[in-house]
């Protein structure tokens, strides 16, 4: 009949995109929330290489020669010598409290020692807890010392024969510029989006179980549960593809980073993960049928799964449980796919087995969330019956408020599995990958052109290293590139012919090492490794087979380098990766499911007891005693976080608790007044969630413990003020992990105090103010 109503996915996505422009937190969810990540991302990352790291140089000498050390520091492009202390102690200070990341050690006597031929100690002091800027800081000290060195007059000279020297030649593939944006960026926005596509299909889905109206939804698909599912994620499908092309547009048009491989086989994947998130969302939905608990079950599932990929700290190095997690996570196969053909240029063939793992897992996703709709898409959900905010004066005390916010928070499924459960949860589950902590036997390729004693020697020493292992002895270089491009090996070291007879000759001998910097943890591993296994060849060679602790062996060394430079970690001494992420991000973790609990307890006032209930929460009491009650609920979170799980992981952490305590008190706080604030614009209780949760990774490199605040913007480092996690995680993971004092991170303190102060006076202002506005119920 001409009149009869068509049923299909078309009219399913038209409800759907109607329901959408119609839902404001919903339009911002997808579309505002990842450009906003974005563009605070690529602002974070915009000078792609760190430069200016502020150092201190203790300059114990004060001779011409030392003079000459501190002006080749002052002139290296990664650091500025921005202090100049009289002792060590001066110098530790300005590290444990931020004004310095490095300090250079010139020891008294220095000129002295190098025209003696007693080869003297430079050391280099680096926070290694601060990992990247650490590192960087180290990097570039290390150069600059090792170029003074290059152009002193040694010691005296023996007349007698020295062999040449063995030289090792970097190559470096794939990001040769060490570019930091090419590598975290790449695999970051990917990783934001994924949460984003999970939360927006659990959203949509779960929204029919309360707000909107499931049996509608089903007779718009005439009752056909695969066309309800697909139409109802298409219009996200469509929109989350133009971010992912956005997001690649970042990369590869803003900062000009070249795309080396399958643009098509690349575009594939993307369908597939945003595929499988969409699926994996209206899963966890369709399986809870609660769109408060169904969004934290995404949120807890998807936010962590950054560090199981594989990008930050390889998966080599992790235990069987997050292989395993991380096997059934399609990011872990996207982020594979995008660095083997984005970046590393591997034949598409190299990329088939993480593709087929990926559209597996979208298959099984989308089979899984098909079938649960049509166990339960006949079987209506009852209403929740809601319970009243039980009306009463317009002021109460501030004990009344602090009991009735516990009992809100141990009632209330959503926000009670916020600031109670998920800390205990993450705190499990978030520190699995990084449990290995050091990365051991990479597996590299040697290709022995050479096959003389000397050659033997290196390879043995190479392999005796613990950080590679010699996993290929290729016989040409073509061969060993072909296994790098399979993963099976990490890096090449070429060992070309007549190595042997330019030692014997008194000549440099280069062996070229060839290193993938596709994965930055990976490619300074395995170039530690390789340079440690030549380096320890080259020093007995020079030697000429003196006893290590003798004096000849002493003179020879003086021989070759008149000064020693020592790199000494401070604070994370053996270089950890779970010793330097997880305090950091056990903090950000605490902010931000406290910022999203006490957010989340206005929406649920709100639908509870309405503008009454909300105005008597904005009094001054009311906010002074809910503060309290979250600071409550929320110190055995802090306490599990920062003493009792670092001590079970093996990490550092300080003992002197009171310290730690004095410090969190005003960062809970203020997270708890800063959520009140948010939350009294918000009408439903799912709000909060849905925009914060997946801000977290961009919110944790403003912090400066993973990305040096030298690289940051000033306007967004400013920006950042707002947020107590930048205070709050550089304080307690100076105090905790690096041993600092009240005194040291004095700053710190007062600023939380003061965003306590602010925060405290929004919360009560904006809930009088909403309170007398008719809240859009978009909100």
């Amino acid at each position: 009949m001409p009149g009869a109503r068509r049923f299909g996915i078309v009219d399913v996505a038209v409800r759907e995109v109607v329901w959408l422009w119609r839902d404001k937190v919903a339009l911002l969810l997808v579309v505002g929330i990842p450009l906003i990540a974005f563009a605070i991302l690529a602002a974070t990352f915009s000078n792609a290489v760190i430069r200016d790291l502020r150092v201190d140089v203790v300059d114990q000498d004060r001779s011409r020669t030392s003079e000459t050390f501190v002006q080749a520091i002052s002139s290296a492009p990664g650091v500025n010598v921005a202090r100049r202390s009289s002792d060590l102690n001066g110098a530790m200070h300005a590290v444990r409290s931020g004004e310095a990341i490095a300090a250079v050690y010139i020891p008294e006597n220095l000129e002295r020692d190098i025209t003696g031929g007693r080869r003297p100690q430079v050391v280099i002091f680096f926070n290694k807890q601060f990992f990247t800027p650490g590192n960087v800081a180290s990097s570039s000290l290390q150069a600059a010392v090792s170029a003074a060195v290059a152009d002193l007059q040694a010691g005296p000279h023996s007349a007698a024969f020295t062999p040449g020297p063995l030289i090792v030649e970097q190559y470096v593939l794939t990001n040769p510029a060490l570019n930091y944006a090419q590598f975290l960026l790449r695999a970051i926005l990917p990783t934001v989006l994924h949460i984003v596509i999970a939360i927006s299909a659990g959203y949509a889905v779960g929204s029919e179980f309360g707000s909107r109206n499931m049996q509608e939804w089903l007779a718009t698909a005439g009752d056909s549960m695969l066309i309800a599912l697909v139409g109802k994620l298409a219009p996200y499908f469509g929109i989350f593809l133009v971010m992912m092309a956005v997001g690649l547009g970042v990369i590869h048009g803003i900062f000009e980073i070249p795309f080396r491989g399958d643009p098509v086989l690349v575009a594939a994947a993307a369908c597939l993960l945003i595929i499988a998130y969409l699926s994996l969302g209206a899963l966890l939905q369709l399986l809870v049928r609660n769109l408060a608990f169904g969004l934290s079950l995404a949120g807890i599932i998807c936010s962590p799964a950054f560090g199981f990929v594989g990008v930050g700290f390889p998966v080599l190095a992790m235990n069987i449980f997050a292989r395993a997690w991380g096997a059934i996570l399609p990011l872990r196969w996207y982020v594979q796919i995008l660095f083997d053909q984005a970046a590393r240029g591997v034949p598409a063939s190299d990329s088939a087995e993480p593709f087929m793992m990926l559209g597996g897992l979208a298959a099984i996703y989308f089979s899984l969330a098909w079938l649960r709709l049509r166990a339960i898409g006949h079987d209506p959900l009852p209403k929740p019956a809601q319970v009243p905010e039980q009306s009463g004066p317009d002021r109460i005390g501030i004990v009344r408020a602090f009991t009735d916010e516990c009992g809100r928070i141990i009632r209330d499924q959503s926000a009670f599995s916020l600031i109670v459960l998920a800390p205990v949860i993450y705190g499990v589950f978030y520190p699995q990958p990084y449990l290995g902590q050091l990365i051991k036997d990479i597996p590299i390729a040697v290709v022995d052109d050479d096959s003389s004693d000397v050659s033997r020697t290196i390879i043995q020493a190479v392999n005796a290293d613990e950080a590679v292992q010699v996993a290929l002895r290729a016989t040409t270089l073509a061969e060993a590139q072909a296994a790098l491009a399979r993963r099976q090996v990490f890096g090449i070291l070429s060992i070309p012919a007549g190595t042997e007879r330019e030692i014997l000759k008194g000549d440099q001998a280069r062996l070229p090492a060839y290193v993938d910097s596709a994965y930055f943890l990976l490619y300074n591993r395995t170039l530690q490794g390789i340079q440690e296994g030549v380096g320890a060849v080259g020093a007995d060679l020079a030697a000429r087979s003196a006893r290590p602790d003798g004096s000849l062996y002493r003179a020879a060394l003086a021989q070759s380098s008149p000064v020693e430079i020592l790199n000494q970690p401070l604070f994370n001494p053996t270089g950890g990766y779970g010793s330097y992420i997880v305090p950091a991000a056990f903090l950000l973790i605490l902010q931000q499911t406290l910022l999203m609990g006490s957010a989340t307890l206005g929406g649920v006032v709100y639908e509870q007891g309405g503008r009454g209930a909300r105005r008597r929460r904005g009094t001054v009491s009311a906010v002074i005693g809910q503060s309290l009650a979250h600071l409550l609920l929320a110190l055995p979170g802090f306490a599990l976080f920062l003493i009792v799980l670092p001590r079970v992981y093996g990490f550092s952490a300080s003992d002197n608790v009171l310290d730690l305590i004095v410090l969190a008190i005003p960062f809970i706080l203020s997270v708890s007044l800063f959520g009140q604030f948010v939350g009294s614009w918000f009408k439903r209780r799912e709000t909060a969630v849905l925009l914060f949760i997946a801000i977290s990774l961009p919110i944790f490199f403003l912090v400066g413990v993973a990305w040096p605040l030298e690289a940051i913007p000033p306007i967004l480092r400013t920006a950042s003020f707002i947020l107590p996690s930048t205070f709050g995680i550089d304080g307690l993971v100076r105090v905790n992990q690096m041993g600092a004092t009240l005194t040291d991170v004095s700053k710190d303190w007062m600023r939380l105090w003061v965003l306590t102060g602010v925060y405290a006076i929004l919360a009560i202002a904006s809930a009088r103010i909403t309170a007398g506005w008719r809240v859009s119920d978009a909100r």
